[in-house]
């Protein structure tokens, strides 16, 4: 009797719960997504890793940036790959609060890495002396920092985040945030604060240290088309070896400027779709569920395109893949 009644209910679910071909091509997409980041990760975080250069600054922080992303890539498109294909969440309780605390885990260790990236590349130029010496233990400091904070912002996610059954169709269950909060204010509440930490306060961070290095470069700049007219014909060789440290300086910059900028680029139309959701989502749900989905693909492809910049910036991770395709 209570294996027909289940079979009924199967069969009499609404299309929006059953599997349709949007779901397939949401898949394949995902699919491809998942293969080019998690490949193209996996060869940045060995060359990385090999590099004889994997102490510097940058490379110490884009290691951690790749292990993120590495997180990221094998969270997100593949859970949701899966969700695609079952619809409803077969996973049980503890998999549904372990899935949400990995998902908001990885963009927060994505994000605050980005930060301390844009810190320490101020802090080179602003006081390259200072930088130089500076402790590898304040690098490692940061570093933990941005996980260890991470997981603790992620932890609400396992407490919110919980199975629940549809109330019209019995076998139908869900990973969702319904029944938890006591209000639709306490709800947005939440969503805001997660916009702010995750996404607007590391935006600023990022955006000011930016700023500020740009400035520098600026006055910088003029000072040494000043001093170049009073410069002795020793003085301009030993200025010339500071210049190839300098230009050196600034490659880096470039690279770690257009990471930060392509991760703004990728996320910053979903979390405004959010928004739009959390404030009007009678009037979000009229967008194409297309549109949605592409903004949302958009936003997790963000981890595929750190290994990309690299390779612009960097000819040994170049290098290193064609050895890999030759090998393959």
């Amino acid at each position: 009797m209570d294996e027909h009644l289940s079979t009924n209910e199967s069969t009499s679910l609404p299309s929006y719960l059953k599997f349709s071909d949007n779901y397939a091509h949401s898949i394949i997409s995902l699919g491809v997504v998942f293969l080019i980041g998690a490949l193209g990760n996996i060869a940045f975080f060995v060359t990385l890793l090999c590099s004889k250069n994997r102490k510097s600054p940058t490379n110490f922080f884009l290691l951690h940036l790749s292990s993120a992303d590495l997180l990221v890539m094998f969270v997100i498109p593949v859970g949701e790959m899966i969700h695609n294909a079952t619809i409803a969440w077969l996973g049980g309780n503890f998999l549904c609060k372990l899935y949400h605390f990995l998902w908001n885990f990885g963009q927060y260790v994505t994000t605050f890495l980005l930060c301390c990236i844009s810190i320490d590349r101020y802090l080179a130029f602003v006081f390259p002396l200072r930088s130089l010496t500076q402790s590898p233990r304040t690098r490692s400091f940061m570093a933990a920092t941005a996980w260890v904070l991470s997981a603790i912002l992620s932890a609400p996610e396992s407490v919110i985040f919980h199975v629940e059954t549809h109330p019209k169709y019995r076998t139908f269950r869900q990973c969702v945030t319904f029944n938890f909060f006591p209000s639709h204010n306490h709800e947005l509440a939440y969503n805001l604060f997660n916009l702010i930490t995750l996404y607007a306060l590391p935006l600023l961070i990022i955006t000011t240290s930016y700023s500020l290095i740009l400035w520098e470069i600026s006055k910088k700049t003029k000072q040494c088309k000043e001093e170049t007219k009073c410069l002795s014909t020793r003085s301009r060789l030993r200025r010339s070896s500071v210049g190839n440290m300098e230009r050196a300086r600034i490659r880096t910059l470039k690279m770690t400027l257009v990471i930060v900028s392509v991760f703004v680029i990728c996320w910053t139309p979903y979390f405004v779709l959010s928004a739009w959701w959390w404030f009007d989502s009678d009037s979000a749900s009229q967008l194409d569920p297309k549109v949605q989905r592409g903004l949302f693909l958009f936003a997790v492809s963000n981890s595929c395109m750190d290994p990309i910049v690299y390779g612009m910036f960097t000819t040994t991770f170049r290098r290193e893949t064609q050895k890999w395709g030759r090998w393959l």
